[in-house]
């Protein structure tokens, strides 16, 4: 399928007239591609906002049905793009295809999800609806009705992320749960995937002609230009951000929004360390096939997952875990990463840490070019973990920390001083988990999903689903970005009153 490096903009592909171009990044070639992608002007800009402003009026008067139709309709363009949707991403980010396969499900799936519960709800969206019935007789004042429903909050801005190419990207859960909400949406494309985000783009503008959508309910900006992205948050249309990436863009973003005369909410997803709570009667009992299972999680992706394992906590003496974590890490081979922007961050925090006052590098995979990122696995004591906040970092690639604790002080005192995470895991014994109860109550409060003798790669998409966490993990602890909830970011409550 032909590319053409323009931004979709009120139902029309527009390139702009300037000589600004940017291009995509081949990861198994280790250089750029040759196909343009055209810099969005400020006026482009301007006019996606102006559409989906007006595109708003409409689309938040459709019916729940008319969205779900909406949302199966993406899906099903998404299919019938077929293999050769693949084949681009897999040369924007190098992910292995099956990786790519079921990250397409995923995607597919939770917009055929959020279509579902839109046509199952009878209360209102996902039974938020309550009615109060009037009572007129009351003493010494009557009792109103009243009735509280949602409304859609207006446009959102979607940050699509360089790690989920589909499922957290031009098409993925914030644009979903935005459109289901009944919100348009401005996506701002990744400048890693630039022409998978115009694929995803040209499924969504079939399926909005076939089912008489507004042309402005959704734009897909395509621009490397920082001061865009600015210009985006700050405009008066936006209600509300949706963003998967760093924590420092999303602070400059967030600093952006906190000189608008309207504060509006930023619903930022911005990493985690994911720590493993390994009890000791486990790992005496399993040491061996645990520290299997994690080396395999924290490869999947090359480390690139935002519930990648990254924090280990270990008893000492734990030697069976020791011995085939290395042997795993230390057969491992090396892989790509998504830019040269991040292989360069993942090496120079490699370097921190081998400087770092006691921290041992304990196993490294196999290097099989410069530009690839290689396996490390370090390991230090309690103490030090304690005593050094650099510590505390998450690596973004196939990096892992193993921190042994001497005693349950010590992993008390780990737990305490914790940042937020997305995820955590508590690896245990039925009686591991009775005897460790103080350690596991005071766990609960840093993170967002406490996963029991499971690893923490993957996120299931259903209604029960938190992907969240305390700060730094996400800007907001009460919302979560994957699941049918995440369409409560985008809604505001109303109370409708009358006298009976």
């Amino acid at each position: 399928m032909e590319i053409s490096g323009a931004s979709y903009i009120a139902g029309q592909w527009q390139q702009s007239d300037s000589t600004q171009v940017f291009f995509g990044f081949s990861p198994r070639q280790n250089q750029s591609l040759t196909t343009p992608i055209y810099e969005a002007t400020s006026q482009m800009l301007e006019d996606a906002l102006s559409s989906s402003a007006q595109a708003f009026i409409e689309y938040r008067q459709t019916s729940f049905a008319q969205r779900a139709t909406f949302l199966f309709a993406i899906a099903q363009e998404i299919e019938a793009l077929g293999d050769a949707l693949l084949d681009i991403t897999h040369e924007e980010t190098n992910l292995p295809i099956a990786r790519l396969q079921g990250e397409r499900g995923r995607t597919i799936n939770q917009l055929r999800a959020f279509a579902q519960a839109l046509e199952q709800s009878h209360n209102g969206l996902l039974n938020l609806n309550v009615h109060d019935q009037a009572d007129p007789q009351r003493i010494p004042l009557a009792k109103p009705s009243t009735q509280l429903s949602h409304l859609p909050v207006g446009v959102v801005a979607v940050f699509g992320a360089s790690n989920f190419p589909y499922a957290f990207s031009t098409l993925g859960g914030d644009t979903a749960s935005a459109l289901a909400a009944g919100c348009p949406v401005i996506m701002k494309s990744h400048t890693a995937h630039p022409a998978t985000s115009e694929m995803m783009t040209k499924a969504i503008d079939k399926a909005i002609q076939e089912t008489k959508m507004p042309k402005g309910v959704f734009s897909m900006i395509q621009a490397k230009n920082y001061d865009i992205s600015h210009q985006l948050v700050a405009a008066s249309q936006i209600k509300a951000v949706g963003f998967t990436g760093s924590f420092t863009v999303a602070q400059k973003l967030m600093e952006t929004i906190s000189k608008r005369s309207e504060q509006i909410p930023f619903y930022g997803e911005l990493g985690s360390i994911n720590p493993q709570v390994i009890f000791a009667r486990h790992a005496e009992l399993h040491g061996s096939e645990l520290a299997q299972q994690l080396c395999q999680s924290l490869l999947m992706g090359n480390g690139q997952f935002c519930t990648s394992p990254g924090l280990w906590l270990i008893p000492s003496n734990n030697h069976a875990f020791i011995k085939t974590a290395k042997e795993q890490l230390n057969a491992s081979q090396s892989d790509t990463l998504l830019s040269p922007n991040i292989v360069n961050s993942f090496k120079c925090s490699i370097e921190r840490l081998k400087a770092t006052y006691g921290v041992s590098l304990i196993a490294h995979g196999q290097l099989q070019a410069e530009f690839h990122a290689n396996a490390h696995l370090f390991s230090t004591d309690a103490t030090t973990y304690l005593a050094n906040t650099s510590l505390h970092e998450e690596v973004f690639g196939p990096a892992a920390l193993i921190v042994t604790y001497e005693n349950d002080t010590e992993l008390a005192q780990i737990v305490d001083n914790l940042d937020g995470q997305l995820t955590a895991s508590i690896h245990g014994t039925e009686s591991d988990f009775i005897s460790q109860n103080v350690v596991i109550e005071a766990l609960q409060y840093k993170v967002g999903r406490l996963i029991e003798n499971q690893m923490p790669t993957g996120v299931e998409v259903c209604a029960s689903m938190n992907h969240g966490g305390p700060f730094p993990s996400s800007t907001d602890v009460k919302s979560t970005s994957v699941g049918l909830n995440a369409m409560l970011r985008f809604l505001r409550p109303i109370c409708r009153q009358r006298a009976g």
